[in-house]
């Protein structure tokens, strides 16, 4: 009885690795006969495993059924799920928190104490830093996925940053999980143009529009465009300037939303970068410890980046060199 047991989970793994196996193929794997593997399959199925035949080969393949049946991970896919569900419990998902809780309260119960060890070592070394995300209900959020799955129009009221609200017609492309905040990248349809929106603060309408033909993404990317509506084009202050560096060396410096770096040369590169105020632009430019030229900004920039040289040039007056 525990070899069979044994033997059946050494199938149901095989089979939970997401591809089509031939009978023979499995048999050697277990190192039994066709027909065992056939009596194991009938067994698999009679627990619940929707263990389905495949035309042609006299193969088999794991489906999905009317029930989760149970599953077996390895220690990555093991430590990857718990991660993952620490995360859900306090994450930007409203409503999920304690279903995360549960699931991996009943994982962490089952691990075996080395897995067990590794979790809670990374736990108690990790310190979440930063203002609480604002949550997005999962209703909302699996709306907008499907409908930029189906590439149907989506249809929403929207809050906007002053606090009004109307009514908004896109064309919904990508949904980005960004600095603590979803965003939905769209085209929208008013206003013939694309557009982030803030998933919490729209509330879908039904049914959806009609079907949409796709549009080239700008900057051929939804994450791209977004960290570059985030970075330069939404502050009320932007520069760009020319980084002596590379835009592989300068890259790691740049964070997301602060700015956009385009190669020009091996030897330079050009930063687009927005902040809120002139003396914030300086901060950032500088932080980036590379040589510049500044190429393009408001007066207001070049006085605060003046004064700041003068700050510290004053500040090493007196310092022994």
């Amino acid at each position: 009885m525990l070899e069979t047991s044994a033997r059946l989970l050494k199938l149901l793994a095989l089979l939970q690795t997401h591809r089509d196996w031939t009978g023979a193929e499995l048999a050697e794997r277990l190192g039994v006969t066709g027909r065992t593997v056939r009596r194991d399959v009938d067994r698999l199925r009679e627990l619940g495993y929707p263990v389905h035949a495949t035309r042609g080969t006299a193969g088999y393949r794991l489906g999905a059924g009317a029930s989760l049946p149970p599953l077996l991970l390895d220690d990555e896919e093991a430590i990857a799920v718990a991660v993952g569900l620490r995360g859900a419990s306090d994450g930007t998902v409203a409503g999920i928190e304690e279903a995360a809780l549960r699931a991996l309260s009943k994982l962490e119960q089952v691990l075996p104490p080395r897995l067990r060890h590794r979790v809670r070592t990374l736990r108690a070394a990790t310190v979440r830093v930063g203002a609480p995300a604002m949550t997005v209900e999962p209703d909302t959020l699996m709306a907008v996925a499907d409908a930029c799955q189906r590439r149907e129009r989506l249809r929403f009221d929207y809050r906007a940053h002053d606090g009004s609200t109307g009514p908004r017609e896109v064309e919904p492309y990508s949904l980005v999980h960004f600095s603590r905040h979803w965003y939905l990248v769209a085209w929208d349809v008013a206003r013939a143009d694309w557009r982030t929106f803030r998933v919490d603060r729209l509330t879908p309408r039904t049914p959806t529009g009609p079907r949409f033909t796709p549009r080239e993404l700008p900057e051929g990317d939804a994450a791209a465009y977004l960290s570059m509506r985030l970075s330069d084009r939404a502050w009320p202050w932007r520069a760009t300037v020319l980084l002596h560096a590379s835009a592989e060396d300068a890259g790691p410096r740049i964070w997301p939303g602060m700015g956009v770096v385009e190669a020009v040369d091996e030897h330079r590169c050009r930063l687009h970068v927005g902040a809120d105020t002139p003396e914030a632009l300086t901060w950032m430019i500088t932080s980036v410890d590379h040589d510049f030229t500044l190429l393009d900004g408001p007066p207001e920039l070049v006085t605060a980046l003046r004064a700041q040289a003068a700050r510290c040039t004053a500040a090493l007056r007196d310092f022994p060199a």
